[in-house]
């Protein structure tokens, strides 16, 4: 009967996924970090220059103080 080889430790394809998750991990802390929650991309932007926001706010919702009569 063939000898069966000692064990050899952990295969190699394991390492580099290991690796891998741990690096996608830490990026998405980082990001989380350095981009206030992650939220960056779902701020609403500002109202263009040549149209103000009260313009552009729905009926009866404009801007406090009462806005044009």
């Amino acid at each position: 009967m063939a000898d069966v080889p000692p064990y050899s430790g952990t295969p190699p394809w394991v390492k580099v996924f290991g690796i891998i998750a741990v690096l996608i991990v830490l990026l998405f802390v980082h990001r989380l970090f350095t981009t206030g929650g992650g939220h960056a991309r779902h701020a609403p932007s500002h109202a263009p220059a040549d149209h103000p926001a009260s313009e552009s706010a729905p009926a009866g919702h404009g801007p406090i103080g009462g806005g044009h009569r």
